[in-house]
């Protein structure tokens, strides 16, 4: 009887970092943004990740420079921003053919999320985030639940109500 190589499962060729006792804690979707910033929102807000044609946006006249158009997504209208720019730091690049779309909700009102990078899930618990005191810009604040420190990198926990309220009363 031949040996049989492994099965190849492409979620088991991903290395974990958990270990026993450290996957406690809220789930929370991690990504980069406005040149290469560390952030999450949490899992409870972050409805799905797409990586989105550019030819998909129908851009908007007229509108804040960090609106890049409207999306069409399950038969649901969204405006897609540029989230860097919309918080006052460099912007996505423009001659991309796709982009990195994080789609958050909050209540009944969807957004499209432009970002640099996603690059997973990360947990934590509630306890470890801490107020941003002198460590980002003030125009941040607003939308920040906080500050944590997760594996020597210090993340921006993003408000996605805030996010949203604000884009809707300016876009």
């Amino acid at each position: 009887m031949p040996i049989q190589p492994p099965p190849t499962n492409a979620l088991a060729l991903i290395p974990t970092k958990s270990l026993p006792g450290k996957n406690q804690g809220d789930a929370y979707l991690k990504f980069q943004f406005g040149q290469q910033t560390p952030a999450v929102l949490s899992m409870n807000q972050a409805q799905e990740v797409i990586v989105l044609p550019t030819s998909r946006l129908t851009a908007m006249p007229n509108m804040p420079a960090y609106v890049l158009g409207l999306m069409n997504r399950r038969s649901r209208v969204l405006w897609a921003i540029d989230l860097g720019r919309m918080l006052g730091l460099n912007g996505i690049e423009t001659n991309v053919q796709q982009y990195n779309a994080v789609i958050i909700r909050s209540g009944s009102a969807s957004l499209g999320l432009i970002v640099d990078a996603v690059e997973g899930v990360v947990r934590f618990t509630p306890d470890t985030i801490q107020a941003p005191n002198g460590q980002v810009s003030a125009a941040l604040v607003p939308y920040l639940r906080g500050c944590t420190l997760q594996e020597k990198e210090i993340l921006l926990v993003l408000d996605a109500e805030a996010i949203i309220r604000d884009a809707d009363g300016n876009g």
